[in-house]
């Protein structure tokens, strides 16, 4: 009986205690002049519900209190933004007090010269670098051909083999991007460079507690070890007496054609940006691009029909140029489609650099805003039955130059690697269409190649 009563005591202690707390964490944020919400725990907020539930946590956040609301994820304060009028101006408002406000996570792991934590005359510098390196000039003539040459490997023996197609093309994007930076050295690369890679990625979307065996200190712990990596590459190169082909880092090293000289340590973190911006967004894409052509065959034979015109007008074994990239009008919808309705980035974080006033709630200075945009993509009134796969509606131009397009970002903070991107996934397409005549789903994504 003794016994029974102490648990029951320690139970209604801790109830108690964890009362006291997220009372007591609702209080220290109730500021006149905020949006309603609830702040979750001491340090941690809401964080494991926002990562656990996702898009739920937001539509359940937004039928409570709104299309605006506070809350506090990934160790900060947070308004979140459902609105896509506030959305609109707050991505247009980088020089009204507004900036990037990514995660310190982030910010630790990817570098602190990374574009993403820059901003005025160094976001333009680094902004300029990086859209130099991908200028449709470049694209064609330098990474298109090693972007060809990689899918072809990359696809050559899938043929009767069950695919886990999430682990392939995350594969694709990460060792494709690889090449375009490093060229031939990347295949001595790759072996040590992806695992580390990948728990930098599992670091930067968490919580900022360097305490050993947490994704955090295993992504800081992969940066130092992919800093190194880069940087006995870099050294190399220096030491070298022979002649590189040009690739992302030799036009990084040379300061860009002497327009964008950088450090050895930007040059690092642009690389580490470079990959970290491409590889959940090519590989998430292609993967339910494949998905989605699994569904729905009308789509999957216009597509193959839009290739397989492209390959007759070719001599067999002709890599694809500009012209066949420019051409596939179709392919591009299936992109936009499939980003559109896998939403694969559901928004982006910004910073109040001063109290403001937004929509008629007080923000206060130094609280991140995410602009969530994800709703955006499932608005009937911008997307006629949006919850079907219909890539037709892209082909009319004036869908992707309307107000509200933020799949690939918004302002001068649009994805500079958009179009790098496209030709990536559209390669992939192309020989995935024209080499295997049809593909049956087996478990959730994988699929038997015929």
């Amino acid at each position: 009986m003794a016994v029974l009563i102490v648990i029951i005591g320690v139970v209604l202690g801790v109830c108690l205690l964890s009362t006291a707390l997220l009372r007591w964490n609702e209080m220290k944020y109730n500021k006149k002049g905020l949006p309603p919400g609830t702040m979750g725990w001491p340090l941690f907020g809401e964080t494991t519900d926002f990562l656990k539930q996702g898009p739920s946590f937001m539509k359940n956040q937004r039928a409570r209190y709104g299309s605006v609301f506070k809350s506090h994820i990934l160790g900060c304060p947070t308004i979140v933004s459902m609105d896509p009028e506030l959305n609109r101006y707050i991505l247009m408002s980088e020089s009204k007090g507004i900036l990037p406000g990514y995660p310190q996570s982030m910010l630790d792991i990817l570098g602190k010269s990374n574009i993403a934590a820059v901003h005025g005359p160094a976001h333009k510098n680094m902004r300029g670098a990086l859209l130099s390196l991908v200028s449709p000039s470049i694209i064609k003539h330098q990474i298109l051909p090693k972007i060809d040459e990689f899918m072809t490997s990359h696809l050559s023996n899938w043929t009767d083999q069950i695919i886990d197609i999430q682990q392939k093309t995350k594969e694709m994007a990460l060792l494709s991007s690889l090449k375009q930076i490093s060229g031939i050295e990347s295949s001595s690369l790759s072996k040590e460079f992806m695992p580390e890679f990948c728990k930098l990625v599992l670091g930067t979307l968490s919580l900022p507690i360097n305490l050993p065996n947490t994704n955090y200190h295993r992504g800081l712990q992969a940066r130092k070890n992919i800093v190194r990596m880069l940087g006995e590459l870099i050294d190399e190169r220096r030491n070298s007496k022979e002649t590189h082909e040009e690739d992302m880092l030799s036009l990084l090293m040379s300061g860009v054609d002497n327009r964008y000289k950088l450090s050895d340590e930007e040059i690092i973190d642009q690389i580490i940006t470079i990959l970290y911006s491409g590889y959940e967004t090519v590989s998430t894409t292609s993967m339910m691009a494949v998905k989605y052509l699994h569904d729905h065959p009308k789509v999957l034979q216009e597509l193959r029909k839009e290739h397989l015109g492209i390959r007759e007008r070719k001599l067999a074994g002709d890599p694809l140029d500009w012209e066949d990239y420019k051409s596939m009008k179709f392919t591009r919808a299936v992109i936009f489609e499939t980003s559109r309705l896998a939403t694969i980035v559901n928004g982006v974080l910004r910073k109040t650099t001063k109290e403001m006033e937004l929509n008629g709630f007080v923000i206060p200075e130094g609280w991140r805003i995410y602009v969530y945009t994800r709703e955006i993509n499932y608005d009937p009134c911008l997307y006629p039955d949006p919850y079907t796969f219909n890539p037709w509606r892209w082909l009319d131009r004036s869908l992707d130059v309307q107000n509200y397009f933020f799949i690939f970002g918004g302002g001068t903070r649009q994805c500079p690697g958009k179009e790098l991107g496209i030709a990536e996934i559209s390669t992939f397409l192309h020989y995935f269409v024209t080499k295997y005549r049809y593909f049956i789903f087996t478990n959730q994504f994988e699929y038997l190649f015929v």
